[in-house]
C-alpha cells in the first residue's frame, strides 16, 4: 500500500509541493558525515525519495547509495543525477524485504524521516536490515517524528496527513527499546527539526554497531 502511495504522490504532486522533499541535507546529517566520515566511507540513504541528499553528498565525491520504494522517486532520482553529472547508486527497493541486491559493508546508514513510516510490527525487520547493511563500528542515524510533535491534530501516535498516509509518532523510550539490542546509543534526543511549511519536534537517533 505504502509503495502505491508514494507512487501516486510523486506522478501526481510536483516536487516542490512534496513536504519532505527538501533540495538540500538539513546540517544535522551533513555535521555528522563532516565528522564521522571521508571520500573512502560508504553511504546509504534508506527511503531517499528523489535523491536530493544522494545527490548532493555524490557532488562532495562520496560514495552513497540511495534506496527507495517507490519506483517513480527513483525515476526522478535517476534523471535528476544525471542532470546534475554525478555519480551514484539508486534502486528501488523495500526496506522490509530482505534488500539482497544491497551490500553489506557500509560505514554509514541513515534514514531521515522514512521510520515514522513503518509501524511497530515491522520495525524489528527494518531494523535487522539496517545491522545486516552496517558494517561492525559502522555508524546509523535515524530522525523520526516524535509523538511530542504538533503535527497532523497534535495527538495520537497514529496520525493520517493531507497526503492520505498514516504516520507514526514514537516515544524516546520506544526507539530505545528497538534499538538498543543491536547498538550503542551515542545520542538519543528530541530536537526541532525546520520544515518546508513548519517546524517539528523528531527524534534525532545516532547509534554504532556493536563490533
Amino acid at each position: 500500500m505504502i509503495k502505491d502511495q508514494m507512487d501516486e504522490i510523486y506522478s501526481n504532486i510536483p516536487l516542490e509541493e512534496i513536504p519532505w522533499n527538501m533540495e538540500t541535507p538539513p546540517d544535522l546529517l551533513k555535521k555528522i558525515i563532516d565528522t564521522h566520515l571521508d571520500k573512502s566511507s560508504k553511504i546509504i540513504e534508506l527511503g531517499c525519495g528523489a535523491g536530493n541528499y544522494v545527490i548532493y553528498f555524490a557532488g562532495k565525491g562520496l560514495d552513497i547509495t540511495g534506496v527507495d520504494i517507490s519506483s517513480k522517486a527513483i525515476d526522478i532520482a535517476k534523471n535528476s543525477a544525471k542532470e546534475n553529472g554525478v555519480s551514484c547508486n539508486l534502486f528501488v527497493c523495500d526496506a522490509l524485504n530482505d534488500m539482497t541486491e544491497l551490500s553489506d559493508n557500509y560505514d554509514f546508514v541513515y534514514d531521515w524521516e522514512l521510520l515514522h513510516h513503518i509501524f511497530p510490527e515491522d520495525r524489528e525487520k527494518y531494523i535487522n536490515n539496517v545491522c545486516r547493511l552496517l558494517k561492525p563500528g559502522g555508524l546509523y542515524l535515524s530522525v523520526s517524528f516524535s509523538e511530542l510533535s504538533p503535527q497532523f491534530g497534535g495527538k495520537g501516535i497514529y496520525r493520517k496527513t493531507p497526503l492520505d498516509t498514516v504516520l507514526y509518532f514514537s516515544s524516546e523510550s520506544e526507539i530505545s527499546e528497538l534499538v538498543k539490542p543491536h547498538f550503542k546509543v551515542l545520542e538519543l534526543k528530541t530536537v526541532e527539526i525546520p520544515g518546508k511549511h513548519a517546524p517539528h519536534k523528531a527524534i534525532y537517533t545516532l547509534l554504532k554497531k556493536q563490533e
